[in-house]
């Protein structure tokens, strides 16, 4: 390619609505250029990076045995009544009408259309397993789109499915695709880790998250220092306790705290460690009459170390809570403990509630807690002594660097990463739903086990340029970079030495099979240099008079400080080399 017949279209200055550092490269380069809030063209540029991607995906996903196909955009909300997404995926689901007032809806992910297709074809045991596998555009209606392609509303996913006649022969499909996920993943050439991580609401009880390491990660990415243990904050656990709760100490005394309504400042006015302070948290649960009017409500009270915080996830799967809870009012607070929200605890309420503490809380002497009177703390608070055990011991709260890994292999660590694959084990959550089954050896039929694994195609980029950039620009990895080389002839419109070399150098690479742009636009070296390190093409080959009178060219990686000196003779032989490397 040559960029006088290519589509360059740097800027200086990133738009003011450019938040984070892959939003502001991408666009400064000339990537992507905003139709509408998270809706985005990609230009020429960054088109050839997202088709790298795919090109890498789909080779890796084929050596696995999936099947290409294509879903439609647009679905029918038939299917997704089947399963009931069509009333709880809410908002995020963008529902349309046609012209005859049928219902539809734009996907943002595809498990009753691939469902619907199992159904009509795949009839007999023999046919199993199988694994459709699609690159397609997905609309998601976020409420607040931000971050470049980071979080936009439309998208490129690749989104596979397999289909297997029991749970073994599922996990051994999920297996399979864990596998080539990270085949995928290492040919990026980008630093990940791969996570256990909670299936949210696409459903299923097994799942990890393929997370690239960056310091502006939305989510928390733990991890052992002595071992491979790995998971998202949502799914990351806490090690039990290892040491049984000590016997009390001191006496229950209820001590004046004026003003001081946190853990944080109730430890510092009583001079004690904030460990030794307890949270109140709470919460209720609804139930439905059968006009689905709020029947019963049911208070909960969760119990945390005043320098932990409640993992919503894990609560959500508490018997009793079931993910349907919301945080308590003001007025059933005060119905309940008597006192506004800073001085709750567990001594002395005005009507009953379930009792839930963490496994750390219920191991713990002589706390600190609310008195259930403004102004008021109790301290040498103990278990059986001041009130009774809790209804419920669970891990609810967020891990912290410096747990104990729950394997019992070092210590845990926290970094950022940024989501871009996630692959899940569904059994029979969509197959049941729209009664997708078989006929099993027996000549019986049977409910599909199956498993769904995304990859962000769109996503990827940015995240990659998170991790890959410096104060001039992107540092694409070769595998995924919209050109591997560039050449730059200095003065190539004035001196023919300059052009018949960066023409032979051209032809050669190409023929070597070289993604290679030479820039024959007679731009002045400054500026020619500053697009290119801003779009991120990791080798530079620079021609000019001075060093061809020398037999000399120059080479920089773009993330070499200084251009190294080659002999214009040897240097199709050197890029190949480094290529190769």
């Amino acid at each position: 390619m040559k960029a006088s017949q290519f589509l360059i279209s740097t800027l200086k200055e990133a738009p003011a609505d450019a938040e984070v550092v892959s939003h502001q490269l991408m666009t400064r380069a000339g990537m992507i250029k905003r139709l509408s809030a998270g809706v985005y063209t990609y230009m020429p540029m960054g088109l050839r990076v997202i088709r790298k991607v795919e090109a890498i995906v789909r080779e890796e996903m084929n050596r696995a045995g999936a099947v290409e196909c294509s879903m439609p955009v647009v679905q029918p909300a038939e299917l997704w009544r089947e399963t009931g997404r069509f009333q709880t995926m809410g908002p995020e689901l963008l529902r349309i009408q046609d012209r005859h007032e049928r219902d539809f809806v734009v996907q943002p992910t595809s498990e009753e259309a691939v469902t619907d297709i199992a159904r009509q074809d795949f009839r007999s045991y023999k046919q199993l397993p199988k694994n459709l596998y699609q690159i397609q555009t997905k609309f998601r209606d976020e409420r607040r789109p931000r971050f470049g392609l980071m979080r936009g509303r439309e998208f490129v996913m690749k989104d596979a499915y397999s289909f297997d006649r029991d749970e073994a022969g599922a996990k051994a499909s999920y297996q399979i695709m864990a596998r080539a996920y990270r085949a995928i993943f290492d040919r990026f050439g980008l630093s990940y880790r791969a996570v256990a991580a909670d299936s949210g609401a696409i459903g299923g009880d097994l799942s990890e998250e393929f997370q690239v390491i960056a310091s502006t990660g939305e989510d928390a990415i733990v991890y052992s220092t002595g071992s491979g243990y790995a998971a998202n904050m949502e799914k990351a656990e806490s090690a039990a306790p290892a040491a049984p709760r000590p016997g009390a100490g001191q006496a229950l005394t209820k001590t004046p705290t004026p003003g001081k309504s946190t853990c944080a400042d109730v430890a510092e006015l009583l001079s004690i460690p904030l460990k030794s302070t307890v949270k109140s948290l709470v919460l209720a649960t609804d139930t439905l009459d059968d006009q689905g009017e709020v029947g019963k409500t049911q208070v909960w009270l969760l119990l945390l170390r005043g320098d932990h915080d409640m993992n919503e996830i894990k609560v959500g799967k508490l018997p009793g809570l079931n993910e349907s809870f919301r945080f308590a009012t003001v007025p059933e607070i005060i119905e309940h403990f008597g006192t506004k929200p800073g001085y709750l605890g567990p001594i002395q309420l005005k009507k009953p509630v379930k009792v839930v503490a963490d496994r750390e809380v219920a191991v713990m002497a002589d706390w600190v807690c609310g008195a259930n009177e403004e102004d008021f703390h109790l301290t040498g608070v103990n278990w059986g002594r001041d009130l009774p055990e809790p209804d419920l011991v669970a891990d609810i709260r967020n891990v912290v660097a410096g747990d104990p890994s729950p394997d019992g292999q070092g210590e845990l660590a926290i970094q950022r990463g940024i989501e871009v694959g996630h692959i899940f084990f569904l059994g029979t959550k969509y197959s049941k739903a729209m009664n997708a089954t078989f006929l099993d050896e027996d000549g019986k039929p049977k409910h599909f086990q199956m498993g769904c694994y995304g990859i962000g195609v769109t996503r990827l980029p940015a995240a990659a340029i998170e991790q890959n950039h410096d104060e001039r620009g992107i540092i694409w990895p070769d595998a995924i970079a919209p050109f591997t080389l560039v050449i730059c002839p200095v003065g190539m419109d004035r001196s023919e030495a300059v052009k018949a070399s960066a023409e032979s150098l051209y032809q050669d690479l190409v023929a070597a099979g070289v993604d290679v742009i030479l820039d024959d636009r007679g731009e002045r070296p400054g500026a020619m240099f500053a697009d290119w390190e801003l779009i991120g093409v990791p080798h530079r080959v620079t021609i000019g008079d001075r060093g061809l009178k020398e037999g000399q060219v120059e080479y920089q990686h773009r993330r070499d400080a200084a251009p190294t000196k080659v002999a214009a003779a040897d240097i199709t032989a050197f890029v190949k080399g480094r290529l190769g490397a």
